[in-house]
């Protein structure tokens, strides 16, 4: 994709946002998640099985995560676990939130472009500080809605799709096909391409190279049917880039154009089998992340209820 068309598809997708009338607390493509598809959506359980979508968040460095997530226990002491008094055993946690490993959400303040945030909002709303506007702090109340798995490897008889490779919308029409399931609006959309099992059983690689994703058209799968949020197992971004000069067009196209919240680096490895075995590929599912003022993410662990 060339500059150009890049450029034109960007702005059918932002023309597109900005013709849809704002909803009060709803901000960007949540709008589409309205309290009634939220509570259809719930319908959805039936079973009551819960499923992790989240990796296991990493503590070894490796070529995709030069600086991995720090665990360290800061209690009890030695002396307390020889004492019979009471003690606790507590520990610290520090992460990256945005990177090549580990599970995350990217809130609306997370892609600046054309020196503008999502729906024009100036960069100098980002500070040291934190995001002024549009931070995860709008999700306090977690993200509840239908969560549709489209298994593109599955589609294309294949364990994974190779780094480079790339997700169109024709391939995500397809899946929807072979798996009976219709993605609608407001729904949570994941997209696997393979990228979790691949990695555990060749190792891991520097996916900032090379990587599967969606191509940037695809997202033009996103607006028409006006989905809510987007959950990749990847970084939902191809690598190399499918568009001259911009290296992550999907996140520029899903979170700055139409305000679609992105989750990256997923894992579907245990959802697959659940659905596959129910025969049904759809699910209540509900994204939880932290409360942290100002900040432009989140570590997540989405859990599906089916």
């Amino acid at each position: 994709m060339t500059a150009v068309e890049f450029r034109a598809l960007y702005g059918r997708l932002r023309s597109r946002a900005a013709a849809r009338p704002a909803v009060e607390g709803r901000c960007g493509a949540l709008r589409h998640l309205t309290p009634e598809r939220v509570a259809a959506a719930a319908a959805e359980v039936r079973t009551g099985r819960t499923v992790s979508l989240a990796a296991e968040i990493e503590t070894v460095r490796g070529p995709d995560d030069p600086e991995p997530a720090v665990h360290r226990m800061t209690g009890p002491s030695p002396g307390d676990l020889r004492s019979e008094a009471l003690c606790f055993a507590t520990d610290r946690f520090a992460m990256n939130v945005h990177g090549d490993a580990d599970s995350h959400l990217d809130a609306l303040c997370h892609v600046v472009f054309d020196g503008e945030l999502y729906g024009g909002v100036p960069a100098s709303a980002l500070s040291a500080e934190g995001a002024r506007r549009l931070s995860v702090d709008l999700l306090a109340n977690g993200v509840v809605g239908r969560g549709v798995l489209l298994d593109v490897p599955r589609l294309r008889g294949v364990p994974w799709l190779e780094p480079g490779d790339q997700v169109t919308s024709d391939d995500l029409t397809a899946a929807e096909d072979a798996q009976g399931v219709h993605v609608g609006p407001g729904d949570l959309l994941l997209v696997r391409t393979g990228h979790r099992l691949r990695r555990a059983e060749l190792g891991p690689w520097d996916v900032a190279g090379a990587r599967a994703g969606l191509h940037p058209t695809a997202v033009e799968f996103l607006a028409e049917r006006e989905v809510a949020v987007l959950g990749g197992d990847g970084n939902n971004d191809t690598a190399p880039s499918a568009v001259e000069g911009v290296a992550f067009p999907v996140h520029v196209l899903a979170i700055h154009a139409l305000g679609v919240l992105l989750m990256d680096y997923l894992r579907f490895e245990d959802l697959v089998p659940v659905c596959a075995r129910a025969g049904r590929w759809s699910f209540l599912c509900v994204v939880a992340p932290l409360r942290l003022p100002g900040a432009t993410g989140s570590p997540v662990n989405p859990i599906a209820l089916l």
